[in-house]
């Protein structure tokens, strides 16, 4: 499947790319953008939790540079 996008990205250009490969590339991007929303929604969230319980900070910590680097490898 990555071949088929990536080739898709290739032929961008060519007028003789298939309907149906338009319309999986279509469909491949908005995935992308769903995930990447989640993310950001879930990155939102951390972030707007205060805490003085010095593990439960920890934790949050980290999972917000989890999701960083999610988004980040996202491009």
């Amino acid at each position: 499947m990555a071949n088929t996008l990536q080739q898709l990205e290739v032929e961008s250009g060519n007028e003789f790319v298939s309907e149906d490969a338009r319309r999986v590339a279509e469909q491949h991007r908005t995935v992308r953008e769903r995930q990447k929303q989640a993310l950001n929604l879930q990155r939102e969230n951390i972030l707007s939790q205060k805490t003085t319980h010095p593990a439960r900070r920890t934790a949050l910590e980290a999972a917000l540079a989890q999701i960083e680097a999610q988004i980040q490898a996202m491009g």
